[in-house]
């Protein structure tokens, strides 16, 4: 899951019912969620490896906010002996009708419903910022065996790119988000994935890209969990201006999605 269009965040909203409502809000959009996100690159796995020192293929993993199971389809084709802890009615659904062969289970982050030091790596995909590190911290190190690796990652969008810049500013006047948040997953920011100082972070950054139709990509800005809490109706004449912004900006109705991948990854003692 996350929590909206070109923004990443590791630590919660600062205000918590509003925060509970964005990320319920996915499980009323679980379908077109699923049809419609991004997924990740399979470089990510490798930078993954490659930080945590230990490849995942064969490796006990937990996928932590699976949502529909993006990156769990991932890690399952990458080998690895993967589940998938869900918190959402709506997104576990979808997630089964998915992955049928994959086991998932109800939890969340700051409560994982798995074993002392079983696993070797719990992984995160835009899921951690809706959890409270100073629960899910000490979670993730009591599941995680000697040596094993929490990783954590988000697709961000890069603004670099003029048309992902100006898009941003759109939607940041449209729902008055704060642009100073829209670089919390890189690096420099990793303090805030874990506020105790107890994880030392290595930082990655990945960038990819995939080419989608125009209305695929208005749905999977609309599937984001700002423009959800705000309806159908708060959200409809947006998305219809936003066409036309991108029409002139891609004629043939083809967009190409520029997406910085940020990672986080640290080591259990």
């Amino acid at each position: 899951m996350t929590q909206s269009p070109h923004t990443t965040s590791p630590t919660p909203s600062p205000t918590p019912s509003h925060h509970t409502t964005r990320a319920h809000s996915f499980n009323s959009a679980a379908a077109q969620y699923a049809a419609n996100r991004p997924s990740y690159p399979t470089t990510l796995l490798d930078a993954i490896e490659d930080l945590a020192g230990h490849p995942l293929t064969g490796a006990r993993v937990a996928d932590i906010g699976a949502g529909t199971g993006i990156a769990t389809a991932l890690l399952h084709a990458r080998g690895t002996d993967v589940i998938a802890v869900e918190p959402g009615d709506g997104m576990a659904a979808q997630f089964r009708q998915t992955l049928p062969d994959v086991p998932i289970v109800r939890g969340d982050g700051n409560h994982l419903p798995l074993a002392d030091a079983s696993l070797d790596f719990l992984t995160y995909a835009q899921s951690w910022h809706w959890t409270d590190p100073a629960h899910s911290v000490p979670e993730a190190l009591r599941v995680l065996r000697p040596g094993g690796a929490l990783a954590l990652w988000w697709n961000t969008s890069a603004l670099d790119v003029p048309w992902i810049d100006a898009q941003t500013d759109r939607i940041q006047r449209h729902f008055g988000l704060d642009r100073v948040v829209r670089k919390n997953g890189d690096g420099s920011h990793a303090v805030l994935a874990d506020p105790s100082g107890r994880l030392d972070f290595a930082h990655r950054r990945v960038r990819w890209s995939r080419r989608v139709p125009v209305d695929t990509h208005l749905a999977n800005i609309g599937s984001h969990s700002v423009f959800l809490v705000h309806g159908e109706e708060g959200t409809a004449a947006f998305l219809a201006e936003e066409r036309r912004h991108l029409l002139t900006a891609f004629p043939d109705g083809t967009i190409e999605e520029t997406y910085d991948v940020e990672l986080l990854v640290a080591t259990s003692p």
